[in-house]
């Protein structure tokens, strides 16, 4: 149970979320020349992700978590972030997720940086890895990525040397 406190530090940083996203929709429409809609909020997201952008239904998703735990970073670069991606289905339709149009809203529009991955601290989010090693380094996969690999005999590759990743036991 939250006390009272969190709670309304909580509310304090929903009424952030929204005012950020309205200043990025007037700085799209103005750019843009047109109207966009206010997309729906939750506060859902699990796990090591920040946020994660509903094209169809014009709707971001956060982490509430991660929100409060870095929440000037996190409303000063996932809001617009997330924000990003309806805004360029809205005006492109399906493009790269983070291709040149999700960029130029980024650099061009919202006058920001356009980093793919959070940085956050995700320990009291992440739950228990497993540790697996490719040719360059050590990697921490999620009890369902390792699950598969285990079950279902799935394969991942490191993204930098691109070799198989094999199981550290321990």
């Amino acid at each position: 149970m939250e006390n009272i406190s969190e709670l309304t530090g909580f509310r304090h940083l929903k009424m952030q979320v929204q005012r950020r996203l309205t200043n990025c929709l007037t700085l799209a429409e103005t750019h843009f020349h047109r109207s966009f809609p206010m997309p729906t909020v939750t506060y859902q997201v699990r796990g090591m992700k920040a946020g994660v952008a509903y094209l169809q239904q014009n709707e971001i998703r956060l982490n509430r978590t991660l929100l409060l735990e870095n929440s000037a970073e996190f409303i000063g670069q996932v809001v617009p972030h997330e924000l990003a991606h309806l805004l360029v289905y809205q005006v492109f339709g399906r493009v790269k997720p983070h291709g040149v149009e999700w960029q130029t809203v980024m650099n061009n529009v919202f006058d920001l940086p356009t980093n793919v991955y959070h940085r956050f601290d995700v320990k009291s989010v992440q739950g228990e890895t497993f540790t697996y090693q490719c040719q360059c380094r050590t990697h921490q996969l999620s009890v369902r990525r390792h699950n598969r690999i285990q079950r279902d005999h799935a394969v991942y590759f490191c993204r930098k040397c691109r070799s198989c990743l094999s199981f550290v036991s321990g």
